[in-house]
């Protein structure tokens, strides 16, 4: 088995059940917030610490890690990984660009009379890898290990997609001064590794200076945690395609930050944001035209725009179907891609200032995704595999 391949299983792993610790704490945190404890809860998170709210600690620092990671994934897999070629990137790529934008439209659709609304158009464009692999993970062998592959990629791509989004639609206002001193710290990085740097320790200093800078000049703090992962250097052993984990910052970090970040960071996050309460729910909010629209967004725009543009692509000839994947077993993938909560509910915390508009987020974003997360569950556990004597061309 190759390197980027046995890298992936493992971070398949890691992420599958870090989702399912999140699927607890997220359902603990609406409990306690819809139990007497509630009170207690949200002051909790409204506490400052220092200059900043536990909450905004949670938000804008422990987050920061969670980019990172996610920076690191994203550069390891096109560098050195299942992102490294074009016919390896085509599938994946060209459905989360169609998972991407589907989604929005079908929020604006909700929403095109509400200009305070439109700011949440890419709520619905997000995909919980974590969680949408925890769910996979609960059907075992059923689903192809070429389709959680395939989800993974997937993911990933529409997390790149999500950094571009925050950094050029959700920075409301530029302090130059600290965003030169970003810029200059980000160039000592960079040059850095140009000079072979290797030491973690001296990247991850600098690292936690860009986060200051980045946190004051207006732009999203998580925002530091990927552009010091584009630093990070992988560093390749000669006449070999893959990286080499002995030599390579990059794999070194990437490997100590996923259990922290899948067993602590995102459950924090999710205990931190999840909780919402159902006290003063009515029938209007299934008239909301933003909780709907974000809910439908993650259910029907996910499911079209990532199943529709894979069938296309099949089609056309210009992609094969997963390795022993069958086509109700992409659909249900398809409507995996739908949950949308860790990521979802960041940009929703991005768009939105006004906690009642932040709730109704909140209650499209659950709603969606439990649907589209029992529906993709239904179909496919109910999906019966390739027959033995088909083969397809999509390779893993």
């Amino acid at each position: 088995m190759n390197r980027p391949f046995s890298t992936l299983r493992e971070f398949l792993r890691h992420e599958t059940a870090g989702g399912l610790v999140l699927m607890g704490v997220a359902l603990t945190a609406i409990i306690i917030a819809n139990s007497p404890l509630s009170p207690a809860y949200f002051a909790a998170l409204e506490t400052y610490i220092g200059p900043l709210s536990l909450r905004h600690w949670i938000n804008d620092a422990l987050m920061a890690i969670f980019f990172l990671l996610v920076g690191l994934e994203i550069k390891r897999e096109v560098l050195d990984g299942q992102l490294s070629t074009w016919s390896r990137r085509a599938l994946p790529g060209i459905a989360a660009l169609g998972g991407m934008v589907v989604p929005g439209l079908i929020f604006v659709g909700f929403n095109v009379s509400d200009p305070m609304a439109l700011r949440g158009w890419a709520i619905p464009a997000a995909t919980d890898i974590a969680f949408a692999l925890g769910v996979l993970s609960l059907l075992g062998s059923r689903v192809p290990v070429s389709l959680k592959v395939f989800l993974a990629a997937l993911a990933i791509i529409d997390d790149l997609g999500a950094v571009v989004v925050i950094a050029l639609f959700y920075t409301e206002q530029l302090n130059i001064f600290p965003l030169l001193g970003a810029l200059m710290v980000f160039s000592v990085l960079r040059a850095l590794n140009a000079f072979g740097h290797n030491r973690l320790g001296l990247y991850l200093a600098f690292g936690v200076l860009l986060w200051v800078f980045v946190l004051m000049s207006g732009i999203h703090a998580t925002i530091a945690g990927v552009l010091l992962a584009l630093t990070i250097p992988i560093r390749t052993t000669p006449g070999k395609p893959e990286a080499s984990p002995e030599v390579s910052p990059l794999h070194r970090l990437e490997h100590a930050l996923h259990r922290p970040v899948a067993f602590l960071i995102v459950p924090i996050f999710g205990f931190a944001n999840a909780g919402v309460s159902f006290a003063n729910v009515s029938s209007a909010v299934v008239g909301d035209t933003l909780a709907v629209g974000v809910a439908a967004g993650l259910v029907f725009g996910k499911l079209i725009g990532v199943f529709g543009t894979v069938v296309l692509m099949v089609r056309a000839g210009w992609a094969d179907l997963p390795v022993d994947a069958t086509w109700q077993q992409t659909l249900g993938v398809a409507l995996l891609c739908g949950i949308g909560f860790t990521m979802s509910l960041f940009i929703g915390l991005l768009a939105f200032h006004d906690p009642a508009m932040q709730e109704r987020v909140k209650y499209g974003i659950l709603a969606g995704s439990l649907i589209a997360g029992v529906a993709g569950f239904t179909v496919l556990r109910f999906s019966k595999p390739l027959p033995l004597t088909m083969q397809n061309r999509w390779s893993a």
